[in-house]
């Protein structure tokens, strides 16, 4: 990594972007050149991901694996960008490994936030266990947010995790379909497969909506099948 972490007062409480929060804007330096945030995300869907460090394993094998699936995000209208604390000279240098080693082509932008400030803005960063005075570090965290700049999913994962990125595509399907429609998906959904009216729709209007039908197990919970995804 390029540059030291940014130092945090003592006791000091981080900054977390939550689901349902707008994201704050920022101008970020990435290997394809300048980035103002709010203006490169909006109307889209997105996956913001931050990673620990350039020259790592896990991270590595993730930005390899998002290379990898990149049509599957541009095919469901969502950019993918990623952040860490590494200088765009140093994203460039790295870049070369991972097409080396993982086979792929990275061709999303990587923003170079190399005081920490972008990551710390978002809740991505955390201080260290090891003591009170911590240097800030960067973690694996990824935030989907929906084209009016909304965060609707947020995880954090442990450095030594590596991600699994076909949830996260499961998930964006998930939220692209019950965001456009009144359903909900149940627990282990994917596409295809059955979903689950809202409470707030009667039954009249379910009839209206749904014109394949639904079944009703108890009134709070009416399935039926998965309509059209756009």
């Amino acid at each position: 990594m390029s540059g030291p972490p940014t130092p945090i007062a003592p006791g000091s409480v981080l900054q977390v972007v939550n689901v349902g929060d707008e994201v704050p804007n920022f101008n970020g330096k990435t290997q394809k050149g300048s980035l103002s945030f709010h203006e490169y995300i909006t109307g889209s869907w997105v996956i913001l991901l931050s990673y620990p460090g350039n020259y790592t394993p896990v991270c590595t094998t993730e930005v390899g694996m998002l290379a990898k699936l990149i049509k599957e995000f541009e095919g469901r209208r969502c950019k993918v960008i990623g952040v860490s604390a590494d200088s765009v000279a140093n994203h460039i240098g790295w870049i070369k490994d991972v097409n080396e080693t993982q086979g792929t082509d990275v061709v999303f932008p990587i923003v170079a936030d190399e005081n920490g400030k972008i990551c710390k803005i978002f809740g991505f960063s955390r201080p260290s266990d090891l003591a009170e005075d911590a240097e800030l570090l960067i973690g694996r965290s990824v935030i989907i947010i929906d084209p009016q700049r909304k965060v609707q999913l947020r995880m954090d994962y442990p450095p030594y995790v590596g991600r699994n990125f076909f949830e996260i595509i499961r998930a964006l399907d998930a939220m692209q379909l019950s965001l456009y429609n009144k359903i909900a998906t149940p627990a282990n959904w994917k596409v295809g497969e059955d979903v689950m009216i809202l409470p707030s729709v009667n039954n009249q209007m379910a009839s209206e909506l749904f014109p394949k039908g639904f079944t009703e197990i108890k009134p709070y919970l009416r399935i039926t099948p998965q309509p059209d995804m756009d």
